[in-house]
């Protein structure tokens, strides 16, 4: 037997990381076509099956996942050894690509960027804007944003910023039409803007005074997915919003909303950058990652 390439053996790495020949095309700047014929000579070289293929997926073999566990450390070494001189050729480059929801993303722009740009010239963050909770490897990023709370378990997590408040807000035209809720127990009797979970169900609002801790189900006129249309929401008078507070802070300052229920909103949750723990860190993400632990 021929011994495959290291080229092709990544390709494979990636195909059935991914389980899809576009996705990997996708992240390794080639054709679909052309990766599949790659994946098939490999097989004949090997002389072993290595992916189950469909018209509308492809999968690792038992054969392809023995494979792909045994390469995955050895790729990872393999950087790991390849970037260890990147500090001989001066200047870190590249590229990071952070997945992030909208709040998590107005952190980085304000306090980590700058900083990049100034330190790393040559490293671009490439930022996607997303609410929906995603699986970041298989999606192709570097690293993600997330609250300390919904980091899956083998991720590394550093936090980043100051840790975020929750508050309730209302404008003063509904406080003065409905009253001002001074329990929890006072939201049946109001309209609340429901705000709707990347899993797809509604958050239970939560609330904690003197050891005391409640959740509550909440309705109102509108559910929504986006921190600034929640806080627009309110401004509108719709109801009630439960949101962080720094969504909220500028129509605040503005006398738009007013904070309501404060003693039972006195927790906080850090928001955290977190990445792949079983992969060697390049150097430009690690230049990031410096940068996010100085913004503590």
């Amino acid at each position: 037997m021929s011994r495959p390439s290291l080229n092709d053996l990544a390709a494979f790495v990636s195909v059935a990381t991914h389980r899809s020949f576009r996705r990997a095309a996708d992240e390794l700047g080639a054709a679909p076509s052309t990766l599949s014929h790659a994946m098939r000579a490999l097989e004949e070289r090997m002389g072993v099956r290595l992916l189950n293929r469909t018209t509308r997926s492809v999968s690792p073999t038992e054969a392809g996942f023995q494979l792909l566990e045994s390469l995955q450390p050895a790729l990872a070494a393999l950087d790991g050894a390849l970037d260890s001189v990147a500090p001989f050729r001066g200047q870190v480059a590249g590229v990071v690509r952070i997945n992030a929801p909208r709040v998590g993303a107005a952190i980085l722009v304000r306090e980590v960027l700058p900083v990049m740009a100034q330190r790393h010239p040559e490293v671009t963050v490439d930022l996607v804007v997303q609410g929906q909770l995603i699986d970041i490897v298989q999606a192709g990023f570097d690293a993600g944003v997330r609250l300390a709370g919904s980091v899956p378990r083998d991720m590394i997590a550093v936090p980043i910023g100051a840790p975020l408040r929750f508050v309730c807000v209302a404008s003063p035209a509904y406080l003065e039409r409905a009253g001002t809720p001074t329990t929890p127990d006072d939201l049946a009797r109001h309209q609340c803007i429901g705000h709707r979970l990347p899993s797809g169900r509604l958050y239970r609002w939560e609330f904690e005074r003197a050891g005391q801790a409640m959740t509550l189900d909440v309705t109102g006129p509108a559910a929504l997915d986006d921190e600034e249309l929640m806080v627009d929401a309110a401004v509108r008078g719709l109801g009630v919003a439960y949101v962080i507070e720094t969504a909220a802070h500028a129509a605040l300052a503005a006398g738009q909303l007013r904070e309501v229920l404060s003693p039972w909103l006195r927790f906080a949750e850090p928001a955290t950058v977190y990445y792949p723990g079983h992969r060697a860190v390049p150097p430009a993400l690690r230049a990031f990652l410096d940068v996010v632990r100085q913004t503590r």
